[in-house]
């Protein structure tokens, strides 16, 4: 096998913690509420991957990639939601679609559509509860490992 054949999962991967990346793209520095939702899904078991904000799109998807997640949440609490079409596009490129991928903070409910159009799993409003958040995470996470499990497993 070379280095890109995807081998089965090792004995447990369905049960170890999900891995989630947390993040901030574009030029949105208000980075207070995913901190917060970073500490929600470590607390509830999660491996999570926290960047510092104003990333870019290919650093996103490398980090994804190098990290080997199954979610990636991003936050936007300016207008940096309306550039998550190209991170899904991106995602998709690099043989990551089924990478979970969910949006938290200010959203416009007529901005949501083109987000789920794209491939984003759940948009989170202000006032979401951490369980909310949580549960939402843990099943889109779930379904995104068994995904992989299902195209050919993990890299060794």
């Amino acid at each position: 096998m070379n280095d890109t054949t995807l081998r089965p999962a090792p004995i447990g991967v369905e049960d170890a913690p999900l891995r989630v990346l947390v993040t901030k793209v574009g030029f949105d520095g208000h980075d207070r509420g995913s901190r917060l939702v970073a500490a929600f899904l470590r607390d509830a078991g999660h491996e999570v991957v926290y960047t510092p904000p104003w990333q870019e799109i290919p650093a996103v998807v490398n980090l994804a990639l190098q990290e080997d997640v199954d979610v990636i949440g991003i936050s936007s609490l300016a207008t940096d939601h309306l550039i998550v079409p190209d991170l899904m596009a991106a995602l998709r490129e690099a043989g990551l679609g089924h990478v979970a991928v969910v949006v938290g903070g200010i959203v416009p409910e007529p901005e949501v559509p083109a987000l789920t159009d794209a491939g984003v799993c759940e948009v989170f409003g202000p006032g979401s509860s951490r369980d909310d958040i949580v549960e939402a995470v843990a099943a889109w996470g779930g379904e995104a490992r068994r995904t992989k499990l299902a195209q050919g497993g993990f890299d060794a």
